[in-house]
């Protein structure tokens, strides 16, 4: 029997409560048949990152179906105290991995958020954050136009002193947590230097489109210039629609549905007629949104066929480069032992079900040894903009994550994620080490160039 507790959320009579605030509507409420499908058997809570942190029962993935059945059935109200425990959730899926009858909490999840952005009216500071993440985040244009005076934050020692004081964390906790994740901004991050179509080095054996992503491109873009030298020095010929923008996952994640839905049809239609064997995606949250665009635009009866088969070409650049193998020669990246840790990516590892592939990828770069880290399946905290949202949460995970990979004694961290890669390395610098945070792709462009590891800081 499910033992939970909530304050005013299960009135067993008309209750004033219950009557003030609203329910779901009638728009893809969550599915009663995945409902109930969850025993309540426990199997979840102990791989639920929300649950380990904060340890409520209705911040578990049970305790939530729980709620959903209930608000559903309109004998829970959908009150702010019932969407906070829909908002603890990561979405990380570990609950999808480890359930043992098979629950789509990941369909439920999913099928409650746009319900609560809704039915459900934030708070006026909630309301303005969550505006200014998503008018901004998903537009790379728009994202630049705050670079340069975000840059001049950081050279000017201004960002130093707003950090020592701490007033920002005071005036809001959530702004706090964003300024904390800026990373240093490239000169790279004002322009998009690749090329429309890259060619193949040698034979051509692919012809591959590729996503820049929109965060990605601008604090990490030696990923995306990696990302094409790695294809091209294993005979695909790269193309890259100069019109793209974001793939909508950010948005997807927070319920955002109609702007998900209309980035999805800007992304389909600027990859229309390039003829390619593979869609790539180096970035893990954005490659399992992408897989999902057939479902995310199934009530369109214009886009619904063009999403599933720009789905069914979606392919995570890992995946990919393990199914058609390498042909190019790899080259040690040190002259001793390198020993490191690759990280699983929540929508990598449970979203996408690809763990194998990056680990083959890594081994067959010599000299490469593979560490692996306890808790390896438990989400660093950054899940999309939920280190924003919800930093306390975020902030133990982090804390957790880093340590873990640490223990391992790796010199390295290999992450495929841009957001696990902003958390990682800010919970590197709040321990104060300093052990480098690199992309696999990355990492095999050293080795097919034959760049030592000790040079690429220098």
């Amino acid at each position: 029997m499910l033992n939970v507790e909530l304050q005013d959320a299960t009135p067993h009579s008309p209750h004033p409560t219950a009557q003030s605030f609203p329910s779901f509507d009638a728009h893809n409420p969550p599915d009663a048949k995945l409902i109930d499908a969850c025993v309540h058997c426990g199997f979840c809570l102990s791989t639920c990152p929300s649950y380990r942190v904060i340890g409520k029962e209705m911040d578990s993935p049970r305790g939530r179906i729980y709620l959903m059945d209930g608000v559903n059935e309109d004998q829970i109200p959908l009150s702010p105290a019932i969407v906070q425990h829909f908002d603890s959730c990561l979405g990380c899926l570990a609950c999808v991995t480890t359930c043992p009858s098979g629950v789509r909490y990941d369909k439920l999840i999913e099928a409650t958020r746009p319900q609560v952005e809704r039915n459900h009216a934030r708070s006026l500071p909630d309301k303005l954050l969550r505006r200014l993440i998503f008018s901004t985040f998903p537009y790379p244009d728009r994202l630049r136009l705050l670079l340069r005076p975000l840059g001049l934050y950081q050279k000017s020692g201004l960002q130093k002193m707003v950090r020592s004081l701490g007033f920002l964390k005071q005036l809001s906790p959530q702004l706090a947590a964003m300024e904390a994740m800026l990373p240093k901004i490239s000169p790279q991050a004002f322009q998009d230097p690749l090329p429309a179509v890259i060619p193949a080095q040698g034979k051509q054996r692919y012809r591959v489109g590729l996503l820049l992503g929109c965060v990605q491109r601008l604090f990490n873009p030696e990923v995306n210039d990696a990302t094409v030298r790695v294809l091209t020095a294993n005979g695909c010929e790269v193309v890259i629609p100069q019109a793209q923008g974001c793939c909508g996952a950010l948005t997807h994640h927070q319920g955002q549905e109609a702007q998900t839905q209309t980035l999805a049809r800007q992304l389909i239609d600027s990859f229309a007629d390039t003829s390619l064997d593979a869609i790539i995606i180096n970035a893990s949250g954005c490659g399992h949104s992408l897989k999902e665009y057939g479902s995310i635009l199934d009530d369109d009866p214009h886009y619904r066929e063009q999403a599933a088969t720009f789905a069914s070409k979606v392919k995570d650049v890992q995946e990919f480069l393990a199914d058609v193998g390498l042909t190019a020669k790899l080259s040690p990246l040190q002259d001793e032992p390198l020993t490191l840790v690759y990280q699983d990516a929540c929508h990598m590892l449970h979203g996408q079900k690809i763990s194998v592939q990056p680990r083959q990828l890594l081994k067959q770069i010599p000299g490469v040894r593979l560490r692996e880290p306890i808790d390896a399946a438990l989400c660093c905290g950054s899940a999309g903009v939920y280190n924003i949202l919800q930093p306390d949460v975020a902030e133990e995970l982090g804390r957790q994550k880093v340590e873990n990979l640490l223990h391992t004694g790796a010199s390295l961290i290999a992450s495929a994620n841009i957001g696990c890669f902003v958390q990682i390395s800010r919970h590197l610098q709040l321990q104060g080490k300093t052990v480098p945070v690199l992309h696999p792709m990355q990492l095999l462009d050293y080795s097919i160039q034959g760049i030592k590891l000790d040079a690429v800081g220098s």
